[in-house]
């Protein structure tokens, strides 16, 4: 035996009760459970510790953090040991170079610009590879984005596709969950996506059905229009017999303060008609996004030049300003603007650094800072409601995401805290939540929804991806004055049977390795 763990509270991820046993491990995998009399090579005491399946996070924006950060314990501190990539419909695979350096200026305040990184791949099959010789903390799975394939078949511009440029677009959605893709991702208030039609959208998702996977959508509105985004998608997944996993859901804005009720009626209403669905959300009130995404969808055309052609131009900056404070822009979620909600948490340039932390107070200054920093801002948005945190966190189809974007100065918390704040906060201190709950939520529920048999419990023969955690300690360290601090009561976290995390420090081991579901024809 590689190591056995001794004592432990197993919490297996299922929501069952938790109970008391040693757990072997070998090769990587599960090999015992129960009182194990023969030791190991290596042992660990966890008496007043708890063992559980390593966390999943459903919806991650380390595509490029797993290449540039080997230490990578924004995530590996926290349990995780799962991440899925290429979310919001924009990542860096399926491309051709026009396209990769168009998303690269797109989601420069996601990633950062990646002057640092070889794109050495064009492909959802060669990003994967380059994962795996890189070397990465944790293991990663990925979306095919759907607002990149756009891109890449008909550019940034708002038309229908033609049938040919829909034809494109089927076959690289389809070569890419080929080659390892768990499911296709939309990010439907961020251009090119959100020019997709539902027809559109429905034709592609048909592929990802063909293939046993799944839709992952950042849907049209999560403010004035939520709730019939929400049934778009619904809807849309049923037309095509596609499973959907709703990303980072939530109803934000003040039009939506105490209607999570209405999102979760519309979701039982479908779940017993027979609908797979799940969704993800994160356990705190502000949204994150870059400040380039509030801008109207007609102003985004064309891409990220064009866009800030645009912002130069006086005229066309008052059309924005106007879309923006009045109307309500589409990528505001058809809510005008309050400036005094926006935080300034990030820029790509380090010599626009005095206006992180602060409020934007008027369109003049964000216009000026996305021209200065090249449409490189990130944000906080203040614009959540706890009560909807907490109803969305309850449903039995919830599973955690981050969404965390770990770039810029002052980063959202939750890039670095998600995971041990549903412990620590919402489970020890507030009981929204059991224990054995909300590690389903984290471990087992997610692994489900990816169909990986071998990962998510605790059970032997699984993938011996754990996390071993002390529930009266455990606790985000990271908050909105220290974004990056670590958590605590979260010593040992094991990637493949090696340690990640050991005695509560980052060891060199590089564990994690591309995730790839083997696809089948099943429809």
């Amino acid at each position: 035996m590689d190591l056995v763990i001794r004592g432990a509270r197993v919490v297996d991820g299922t929501g069952g009760p938790s109970y008391t046993a040693d757990v072997g491990v070998h090769g990587g995998r599960i090999a015992e459970i129960g009182r194990i009399r023969s030791g190991g090579r290596h042992t660990v005491d966890a008496h007043g510790l708890a063992l559980a399946p390593g966390f999943v996070d459903m919806h991650a924006h380390s595509d490029l953090a797993l290449l540039r950060d080997p230490d990578h314990s924004a995530k590996a501190a926290q349990g995780v040991t799962l991440e899925v990539l290429g979310q919001d419909g924009l990542s860096y695979a399926p491309v051709d170079d026009r396209t990769l350096a168009e998303v690269r200026a797109a989601i420069t305040g996601w990633n950062g610009a990646g002057e640092d990184i070889e794109f050495d791949w064009r492909d959802v099959g060669g990003y994967l590879d380059r994962l795996d010789r890189t070397g990465i903390a944790v293991n990663a799975a990925y979306l095919v984005p759907q607002g990149t394939v756009r891109a890449y078949a008909l550019g940034w511009d708002d038309r229908p596709a033609t049938p040919a440029e829909l034809d494109r677009m089927r076959a690289l959605v389809a070569e890419g969950l080929a080659q390892g893709a768990v499911g296709m991702s939309s990010g439907l208030t961020y251009t090119p996506g959100m020019y997709a039609s539902g027809s559109e959208l429905t034709e592609l998702c048909r592929v990802v059905a063909g293939y046993g996977g799944y839709y992952c959508p950042h849907h049209r509105s999560y403010g004035r229009g939520a709730l019939g985004a929400y049934t778009e998608m619904v809807e849309l997944s049923r037309e095509a017999g596609c499973a959907l996993h709703l990303a980072h859901a939530t109803m934000n804005f003040a039009e939506n303060e105490g209607r999570a009720g209405a999102l979760l009626a519309l979701l039982d209403e479908a779940l017993a008609a027979g609908a797979d669905i799940t969704l993800d959300s994160y356990p705190y009130t502000p949204g994150c996004t870059t400040l380039a995404a509030l801008l109207p969808s007609w102003a985004n055309e064309g891409g990220p030049e064009a866009v800030l052609a645009r912002l130069r131009d006086d005229a066309e900056a008052e059309r924005i300003r106007y879309a923006l404070e009045v109307t309500g822009a589409d990528g505001c979620h058809g809510v005008p603007v309050d400036w005094t909600t926006i935080e300034i948490s990030g820029t790509a340039d380090p010599a626009h650094g005095a206006y992180v932390g602060t409020r934007l107070r008027d369109w003049d200054t964000a216009r000026r800072l996305l021209v200065e920093d090249r449409l490189g801002p990130t944000i906080l948005q203040h614009v959540g409601h706890e009560e909807n945190v907490r109803a969305i966190m309850r449903h039995r189809v919830h599973t955690g995401g981050s969404d965390g974007i770990l770039r810029g100065a002052k980063p959202h918390p939750r890039a670095y805290g998600t995971f041990p704040h549903y412990l620590g906060r919402y489970v020890r201190e507030l009981g929204v939540l059991s224990l054995e709950e909300c590690v389903a939520h984290l471990s087992g529920r997610p692994a489900a929804r990816l169909r990986l048999p071998d990962r998510g419990l605790v059970r032997t023969g699984h993938r011996a991806d754990l996390v071993l955690f002390d529930p009266e300690t455990v606790a985000a360290g990271s908050s909105y004055e220290n974004p990056r601090a670590l958590p605590a009561g979260i010593p040992h976290v094991l990637v493949d049977g090696r340690f990640v995390m050991r005695d509560g420090r980052r060891t060199d081991v590089l564990a994690g390795r591309s995730v790839r579901r083997t696809p089948y024809r099943g429809r």
